[in-house]
């Protein structure tokens, strides 16, 4: 006859065993977090090969870094708040974890009212969430050659809407390429792929925060 404290022994056994199929199971079947880079041509990589644009690039630098995550690209070369809020409900597809929504560039470049572009990254922001998807929103500044005037109604869109909505905000998405000729394309105005690198490093900061605090 078996003791006691033998069957505790067995019992122990099969229920960890158990524990550590149900956890290697669960593991199995976890999917990756899933987001969409929403944005002009700085997001599509205009003029870059494949797998040089921002989303690519950045999703290779989160995995590299043990994130579990996917991020498509759903850059649009020329688009501006209006286009983006138009195209928005099929261009990010139901089960989206997180969008980085960089839209606003072009707005500024063809002189649309602030108050046009403040309207649609707030309705489109407004939409994400009810779909119960995250927003990490990246900013834009108003070139130079827009006049004072116009920068102090379009530079305080983004972290404005970013305080009203609680969402993440990354102050300026070509911080770290704009000044530098070396990483721009002869245009000076959209980036490189080395340009783009420079870009996914300083973004990664804001990126690291809020995976991780998903996984609290």
């Amino acid at each position: 006859m078996v003791s006691e404290p033998a069957m505790v022994k067995v019992w122990i056994r099969i229920f960890l065993a158990a524990a550590l199929a149900l956890a290697l199971t669960r593991a199995a079947a976890a999917e990756p977090l899933s987001g969409v880079g929403f944005g002009d041509s700085l997001m599509a990589g205009y003029q870059l090969g494949p797998g040089e644009a921002f989303p690519e690039k950045l999703e290779a630098a989160l995995k590299a870094e043990g994130f579990d995550v996917t991020i498509a690209n759903a850059g649009v070369s020329g688009d501006t708040t209006t286009g983006g809020l138009a195209r928005l409900d099929w261009s990010v597809p139901d089960g989206t974890d997180f969008v980085i929504l960089e839209l606003g560039a072009n707005d500024a470049l063809r002189g649309i009212s602030p108050e046009i572009t403040r309207d649609n990254l707030d309705t489109m922001i407004s939409r994400l969430e009810e779909r119960g998807i995250d927003v990490i929103l990246a900013g834009i500044l108003s070139p130079p050659n827009m006049g004072d005037g116009y920068a102090a109604q379009f530079n305080p869109i983004f972290p404005e809407l970013a305080e009203k909505h609680g969402v993440p905000l990354y102050g300026f998405f070509l911080d770290g390429a704009i000044t530098r000729g070396d990483l721009m394309l002869s245009d000076g105005m959209h980036p490189n792929a080395a340009g783009v690198d420079e870009m996914v490093g300083k973004f990664l900061p804001v990126m690291r925060e809020y995976l991780s605090s998903r996984a609290d």
